[in-house]
């Protein structure tokens, strides 16, 4: 009855993702348009072009305004994007050419002036929306030349763009916009300045068919020599994968053959003589550990975050995450994370019952707290953040109340359903030996095999197999690179489980060979220390890869990766300890246990 309640379950989920994945692939463009028919232009965003998570709305800076401000209604997952898309202010018919049109003849005050000159000084850019096309150019552009103080600097703003759309028949394909450096405007001095903002359009014909038009924006992650790049990360993986699983098979396979041959013939020539090794603890070893009910927590929270990242590999490979599909991302997270906290629940309680738990009830609250209490703290503070700058990360009322209904009504339901199922499994721990009575006292160990030094060995082989991906991922989440190769990104992800996986067994070993029978928490900190890892990365890509500044992209740069690292921390923590349970009960398995 449970298995068919959680194939049931997990049907649920597919059918559900895949809904939400059709929605979000219907909202790309698949208009048909007539001569001088209005293509639909959306001024999204401005913002400095280093600090991805600093954005503004398009007319927080004083440009044209048009006589009523449209605002587009927008997706869940679009708002969390920081998404603000307003109709721009200009007219962009099709198949309408035009020169030099006026938008409109405005005078700039000083304040209007020291505006402008304050956002291209930060090299502000602006993005739009054609026909669902992404299209950017910078506001104005600094004249550093000849000069060394940056008081003599020259600023200009741009007054004029060119627009250049591509089309096949009745269909948008292409459009790109670039600003003209002789047509600008000097507001290098605080005085009142009269623009005119003008913009032409130029219509051209193209062979390109409409499903290929998204392929502009995902070549540049496969051009060839960052192919190569990549193929060098996997290959560089699975060295690391190989020679950790030679490794293993070599020195662990031949040492428990000898400690088997070794205990079978200490049975047969003298049954009292002193145990040692990894078997001398066999009574203590399935011991429960202290503070279960947070361990059992941490294995629910994890499976629920490997199973979400499963899933969303599984969209990102059937083509839902394609460039620039707004939001997509952020809505099938919160989607998919909502619909598997039963996971967590059950998980949780069915393993909090299986060490003899008693409270179930906390426990289910503790995992459901686990993971959400930190990120909504998180978010807490930096939204305040982004309020405080006005920035468009600033998440409106509306969507806070949406996701507080989707928590409410979707995820703690699942949850509570969840633990219910897994307290009522009555599944029993599986343990080949008894345990005794009194524990074993662990005998005194040199340094390196506390648990600091333990994790450290156990995350940098995992973070070493996958460091060169992490700065592809990082520069197109906290920069303007497209990464689409998600192919490449599931193999490497493949590697962590393999390689977090093996380093854990590795290490368990050692541990109880030394007679330390205290394995549970160091197996799941092990794992999860690849976690730890990635986060000191943080630091080395924002001061030496990134040029990312200022208060606000730094808070959220830390605050969110913080966030990311320590899903990573309970997600490979579970990885880590499930691969060491099912090696310790094999070797205990196969000897014979009083």
């Amino acid at each position: 009855m449970g298995r068919s309640c959680r194939n049931l379950y997990s049907v649920l989920i597919l059918a559900v993702i895949l809904l939400s994945a059709t929605e979000v692939r219907s909202d790309a463009s698949d208009h048909k348009y007539k001569v001088s028919d209005q293509v639909p232009l959306y001024a999204n965003k401005v913002g400095p072009f280093h600090n991805p998570s600093e954005t503004y709305r398009y007319f927080d800076l004083p440009f044209c305004l048009p006589a009523q401000v449209k605002e587009k209604r927008e997706a869940l997952g679009e708002v969390l994007n920081g998404d603000r898309l307003v109709v721009a202010p200009y007219n962009l018919e099709f198949l309408h050419d035009k020169d030099s049109e006026v938008v409109c003849k405005k005078k700039l005050s000083k304040e209007e002036v020291a505006q402008f000159r304050n956002a291209v000084s930060k090299d502000y850019y602006f993005e739009m929306y054609y026909d669902d096309l992404p299209l950017w150019g910078f506001l104005g552009k600094v004249e550093k030349t000849g000069k060394t103080d940056p008081s003599e600097y020259k600023y200009y703003l741009f007054k004029n763009i060119h627009f250049e759309i591509l089309y096949k028949k009745d269909r948008v394909i292409e459009i790109n916009a670039r600003t003209d450096p002789g047509s600008i405007v000097d507001i290098t001095d605080d005085k009142e300045v009269d623009v005119e903002f003008m913009y032409s359009v130029k219509w051209k014909e193209t062979t390109t068919p409409f499903e290929k038009r998204m392929e502009k924006y995902s070549h540049s992650s496969s051009l060839p020599h960052h192919l190569e790049i990549h193929w060098f990360s996997i290959i560089n993986s699975c060295v690391t994968v190989l020679l950790l699983t030679g490794f293993l098979a070599t020195i662990l396979m031949r040492v428990l053959k000898n400690d088997f041959v070794k205990y079978e013939h200490d049975e047969e020539t003298a049954d009292d003589q002193e145990e040692t090794g990894w078997k001398y603890i066999h009574g203590d070893v399935f011991r429960f550990p202290k503070y279960k009910s947070l361990l059992a927590a941490s294995l629910g929270s994890g499976s629920q975050l490997f199973t979400l990242t499963i899933f969303i590999f599984i969209l990102a490979l059937v083509g839902v995450f394609y460039p620039y599909n707004r939001g997509a991302l952020f809505t099938a997270l919160v989607v998919i994370y909502a619909l598997t906290s039963g996971i967590a629940g059950y998980t949780a309680a069915s393993f909090y019952c299986q060490l003899e738990g008693t409270n179930w009830v906390r426990n289910l609250l503790l995992t459901g707290g686990l993971f959400c209490g930190p990120l909504f703290l998180t978010f807490c503070f930096l939204n305040t953040v982004a309020i405080a700058y006005s920035a468009t990360a600033a998440l409106p009322f509306g969507t806070i109340v949406v996701i507080f209904l989707i928590w409410a009504l979707v995820t703690s339901p699942l949850l509570v359903l969840g633990g219910i199922a897994g307290k009522n499994s009555k599944a029993e721990f599986q343990a080949p030996c008894r345990t005794t009575k009194y524990p074993r006292e662990i005998p005194p160990l040199p340094w390196y095999r506390g648990t600091l030094p333990q994790m450290a060995m156990a995350g940098f082989l995992p973070f070493s197999a996958i460091y060169i991906e992490l700065y592809y991922i990082f520069a197109s989440v906290w920069g303007h690179r497209i990464y689409t190769i998600y192919s490449i990104l599931f193999i490497v992800f493949i590697i962590l489980l393999i390689v977090t996986a093996f380093i854990t067994v590795a290490l368990t070993y050692f541990q109880l060979a030394a007679e330390d029978h205290e394995w549970w928490w160091r197996s799941f900190l092990c794992g999860g220390s690849t976690g730890l890892f990635i986060y000191g990365y943080c630091l080395y890509y924002y001061y030496a890869r990134s040029d990312m500044s200022g208060f606000m992209q730094t808070s959220f740069f830390f605050g969110y990766m913080a966030c990311v690292c320590y899903a990573f921390f309970l997600m490979l923590g579970t990885v880590g300890f499930r691969a060491a349970l099912f090696f310790v009960r094999h070797i205990y398995r196969s000897i014979k246990c009083e």
